[in-house]
């Protein structure tokens, strides 16, 4: 496989990955008393949606209860999405760290692009996804999958 195609951009690939991930480690995420800030809220809404959050942050204690963990060397469980709030110039140790722990994909949120992490992280089998919102893309590639098959079944 080129590792070119590991750099995902379209929705189709996007769907997939979001459809098929369950265990989402979230670098940089907020707690409770950060509540209108998205690296709380869009982590908030894909646990209020199903997917586990491993909650990845040296500040916080804990996210909904979920105890919080250090960095991504502390994970001990397998990981589909590392998911990324953390400024461009911070994305190298984090995609270092990810290699360790060998997510599927590595998912950097809206205005975040590291193109040189990416690359490296693409070469060695790990689907890369720079400058999207999971929460939008979800809203807009999954529940509204769902909505249209909600109403194909209503109206059979």
């Amino acid at each position: 496989m080129n590792w070119h195609e590991n750099l995902i951009e379209c929705d189709e690939q996007i769907r997939e990955i979001l459809k098929k991930s369950k265990t989402i480690a979230v670098v940089g995420i907020k707690d409770e008393s950060r509540p209108f800030e998205a690296a709380h809220t869009v982590p908030a809404y894909l646990y209020k949606h199903g997917y586990k959050i491993i909650p990845v942050t040296p500040i916080y204690k804990s996210f909904f209860g979920i105890p919080t963990v250090p960095s991504l060397n502390d994970i001990k469980e397998s990981v589909d999405i590392v998911q990324v709030f953390r400024a461009p110039g911070n994305i190298p140790p984090h995609a270092e760290e990810a290699f360790k722990i060998k997510p599927k994909v590595f998912w950097m949120q809206t205005g975040i692009r590291h193109q040189h992490a990416a690359h490296k992280l693409a070469a060695a089998g790990i689907k890369v996804v720079q400058d999207h919102c999971m929460y939008m893309d979800h809203l807009r590639l999954i529940r509204a999958d769902e909505q249209v098959e909600a109403e194909m079944e209503l109206s059979a």
